[in-house]
């Protein structure tokens, strides 16, 4: 696979995590403008974000959660040359399963339904690491 395959979808999932950064840094700019959370209360640890601003604000910090460990193993099975099709396909499938959890989170938060997007993307990975350790394991 070319490098540019391979790193395709995390390009494209970080641009989610930039896209979330933004939403986030606009909704607690809002926030602060209209005097729903004070610079005080945040200097202090204290914030208290309206619903919108911690919902977006959940989100980006769930980019630094699960998605770190599909970053890991695509930082190590592209220099060991094990990213071949099956890591891009389950890449491109984490990657949309990510999109559809953070278009839950930061819309309806439906909480048992967002819970089952992120497992699913849980299972994924999880299943993208097991191929991956048996590759290198098994020399195959």
């Amino acid at each position: 696979m070319s490098v540019q395959m391979v790193l395709l979808p995390v390009f494209v999932l970080v641009g989610l995590t930039f896209a979330l950064l933004l939403g986030m840094a606009t909704a607690r700019s809002r926030a602060f403008k209209a005097g729903e959370t004070s610079y005080q209360d945040v200097a202090r640890g204290e914030a208290k974000w309206p619903t919108r601003a911690a919902q977006i604000g959940d989100c980006f910090s769930n980019q630094f959660e699960v998605p770190v460990l599909f970053y890991v193993l695509i930082a190590l099975a592209l220099p060991l040359r094990h990213a071949d099709l099956f890591i891009v396909l389950m890449s491109w499938v984490f990657v949309v399963i990510r999109f559809i959890h953070a278009g839950i989170f930061v819309t309806s938060n439906n909480v048992r339904q967002r819970g089952l997007v992120w497992f699913a993307g849980v299972l994924v990975l999880l299943a993208m690491w097991i191929y991956f350790a048996l590759k290198i394991l098994l020399l195959i």
